[in-house]
């Protein structure tokens, strides 16, 4: 008798396993078509006695988890982070739902778990073949599904922290050890075990929810998303509002809406002094656009289910009724205010400010000389005119011959820098600001102020950039000069926790050469070291965050970062490239975080809906 591998047989097992890969036949129209049909093996195939016996291979018991660590392609955890290999092999089931940037656990045998990131995915050969040929291609061309299991699929990962129980306390520490090879890998699902690997505080300033991809970090809990936010007690140092916060993204990344959230979070909180006093925030924005006002009044959009969502998840929302809108009264400028009901104050800057701080009325191209015949000239003015001297008495003043004369014959002031002087600090941005109609901003401390109340400046009516300029300088530099002073005039600014919010800071806080320029940044420097002790917060929003002087730029603890296109500005933020890679990607309302003293960096999903009024 002629046994079946004698006469060509091929086992019904190993033809099934062939016609897997594809048909092999008819490749091309010049193929032998009158080839003759392969022979019917029906009849030997019903044999049941010769046939192989089939078997099932599945792992008895059902799947847990997304895979298991890969031993094939190293396994090594080390002090360095580029000498770290780790890989898992994901199951053909769990590849569709596998992303870059998820975080996964891994347990050890004692308990504790490795956190981790998945930083890459690859498909690797199963089988030693080369799929660059014709027979492969032309396979593949002919299919319509794609085998998965001809293929490995391989997450490399990010160890981020390993997670171990002190009593009932879930605690983190530095990756310190290396799973073991085919330790099952599972997604994290379990907020506290999330919360936990990435250091993010369970109480503070609610900023978002954590995502991954722009798809929201979803979890068995209720509610389901998980609630980031910044340390905001000094259980664990300094709360990080006065260390400072920049918010940047381009035209239409949803800063200002970002923006509003935030800080009305920080309106609801409070803050102890030195005297022991718990006192609510105080915030001062600055708000070129006219959007900030509209914080007094309810968001229309925000239905009750939202609302209720918020109320469960402990974010404050609603409009915020002492907000007033402080307004600026310029030369030649109307503001409306029509689209929020908040109430306006008018104020003047009046001149005598500018006895301590010069620098108001040195202009952009005044040097180092010039600007110091400007200080004796102003010296000179107030001993003569008063402290309560006005500009227009300053005018008269530098426009009289014999105060020209006198000083250069004296040698204290050339000539030809008293006429460049003269020419500066007669400017029309000078006369349109200085002593307007309106009770000076020294005499409205109080109600610039208020402990728990929102002033918003609005600027947009002011269609001078250098008026602009002025206006905010000559306030803002009011706010810092009376916290940092150990002999303040005003009490109020130095016993109130305070936020300077400021929009388009690059306009503002500017690296420059000119002599204003450097006293201005020497201010704001200054005000972000002492903010912690002082209890003073600069919350920076911009587009063009290359442009803001480094040396404030370094003070900012926490960089929040939406949508930008320029890739000066990207690089200008300082976070880690795999959060830069992201941000030219981000939709409306995404946003990468960066505060190394509060959690490590994460992408976030702001609130789609804003807490208050925003908008038309």
């Amino acid at each position: 008798m002629i046994g079946r591998a004698e006469r060509g047989f091929t086992p019904i097992s190993v033809v099934r396993r062939m016609s897997d890969l594809g048909d092999f036949t008819d490749f091309s129209a010049d193929d032998d078509a009158s080839a003759d049909p392969p022979p019917d093996d029906s009849a030997d195939s019903a044999d049941d006695g010769d046939d192989f016996d089939a078997y099932d291979v599945s792992p008895a018991g059902s799947d847990r988890g997304l895979g298991s660590i890969s031993v094939s392609q190293g396994l090594r955890v080390a002090e360095d982070g580029d000498d770290t290999t780790l890989k898992a092999f994901v199951t053909s089931d769990n590849r569709e739902s596998v992303r870059l940037g998820k975080y996964l656990l891994v347990p050890y045998p004692d308990g504790e778990t490795l956190f981790c990131r998945i930083t890459s995915l690859e498909y690797a050969q199963e089988f030693e073949t080369d799929d660059a040929t014709e027979i492969h291609a032309r396979r593949a061309m002919r299919r319509d599904d794609f085998a998965e299991r001809d293929y490995k699929f391989v997450a490399s990962l990010d160890p981020v922290a390993v997670l171990f129980s002190e009593g009932d306390d879930l605690k983190r520490r530095m990756t310190d050890r290396v799973p073991k090879p085919g330790a099952v890998v599972g997604e994290a699902t379990d907020a506290e075990q999330i919360k936990t690997g990435l250091a993010i505080p369970s109480d503070g300033v609610f900023l978002g929810h954590l995502s991954v991809g722009g798809e929201t970090v979803r979890t068995a809990a209720s509610p389901p998303t998980i609630d980031y936010r910044l340390k905001d007690d000094y259980a664990d140092g300094d709360p990080l509002v006065f260390r400072h916060t920049l918010v940047a993204g381009g035209t239409g990344s949803g800063k200002t809406h970002a923006s509003k959230n935030v800080l009305r979070q920080y309106l609801d909180t409070t803050y102890p002094m030195d005297d022991g006093r718990e006192v609510s925030t105080a915030v001062v924005q600055f708000d070129p656009q006219d959007e900030y006002a509209q914080m007094h009044d309810d968001n229309p959009d925000m239905d009750d289910g939202f609302a209720r969502r918020l109320d469960r998840e402990g974010v404050v929302h609603g409009g915020h009724d002492d907000t007033v809108a402080f307004v600026p009264e310029v030369e030649g400028a109307s503001y409306g205010g029509g689209d929020h009901r908040a109430e306006q104050v008018p104020f003047t800057v009046p001149f005598r400010m500018v006895r301590r701080r010069p620098w108001l009325v040195a202009g952009a191209r005044l040097n180092d000389n010039q600007y110091q015949a400007l200080d004796h000239l102003l010296d000179s003015f107030f001993d003569d005119y008063g402290a309560d001297a006005t500009y227009e008495e300053f005018t008269t003043y530098l426009d009289d011959p014999a105060l020209r004369e006198e000083l250069d014959e004296s040698g204290r002031v050339h000539e030809a820098t008293f006429d460049a002087v003269r020419r500066r600090a007669l400017g029309s941005a000078f006369r349109r600001v200085f002593d307007r109609d309106a009770r000076p901003v020294t005499d409205l401390v109080h109600e610039l102020v208020r402990p728990g109340g929102l002033t918003v400046v609005p600027t947009y009516h002011v269609n001078d950039s250098r008026a602009t300029e002025l206006v905010v300088l000559a306030v803002a530099s009011l706010l810092v000069d009376e916290k940092l002073s150990n002999d303040p005039t005003y009490e109020r600014i130095g016993e109130t926790p305070l936020i300077v919010g400021m929009d388009e800071a690059h306009n503002f806080l500017t690296d420059a050469e000119s002599v204003q320029a450097r006293k201005v940044i020497g201010k704001f420097t200054e005000a972000a070291k002492q903010g912690r002790k002082e209890r003073l917060g600069l919350f920076l929003i911009t587009q063009d965050p290359q442009d803001v002087a480094d040396s404030v730029f370094k003070q900012v603890n926490t960089k929040l970062v939406l949508n930008l296109g320029d890739e000066d500005a990207i690089s200008s933020v300082n976070i880690p490239p795999t959060l830069e890679d992201k941000v030219p990607y981000m939709e409306k309302g995404q946003m990468v975080v960066y505060s190394p003293d509060n959690s490590e960096p994460v992408e976030l999903t702001g609130l789609s809906t804003c807490v208050t009024r925003h908008g038309e």
